[in-house]
């Protein structure tokens, strides 16, 4: 599974707030695109994204600008990878078992849950303040 860069620029971008929490200050799309060097209009899409998922909130205004919803040791990195993929899972049946009617008898399918479970269980149990460190 190769995560696309929604989820890498996403964790980047969460990363950046993450390294600024403590100033409690909104930090603008512009300089955060400026210090990722990554598209205003791309970090637009993900915020949007983030913000969906109550992970960011944003803030209006000429000061304005985006902030964590949590301490950074709340906010794992699965949580912004799913706000902006959607499920981590090889497949659609380690997750639905509605999606096929040979979930029963399919010889894979135990394999494809394992994968779905191991996936996820790493991604949850990094945090954003593991980053820092």
């Amino acid at each position: 599974m190769i995560l696309s860069t929604k989820a890498r620029y996403g964790v980047r971008a969460m990363h950046y707030l993450a390294q600024h929490y403590d100033e409690n200050i909104p930090l603008s799309i512009n300089n955060i695109s400026t210090d990722l060097e990554l598209s205003e209009q791309y970090l637009e899409q993900l915020f949007s994204k983030l913000k969906k998922a109550s992970l960011v909130n944003s803030i209006r205004g000429k000061n304005g600008g985006y902030v964590l919803t949590s301490n950074p040791k709340e906010l794992s990195i699965g949580q912004i990878i799913r706000a902006l993929e959607g499920e981590l899972a090889p497949s659609q049946c380690s997750h639905d078992p509605t999606c096929c009617d040979n979930v029963g008898s399919c010889k894979a399918n135990r394999l494809w849950i394992s994968i779905y479970h191991e996936i996820n269980e790493i991604v949850d149990s990094y945090f954003l303040s593991d980053m820092l460190e």
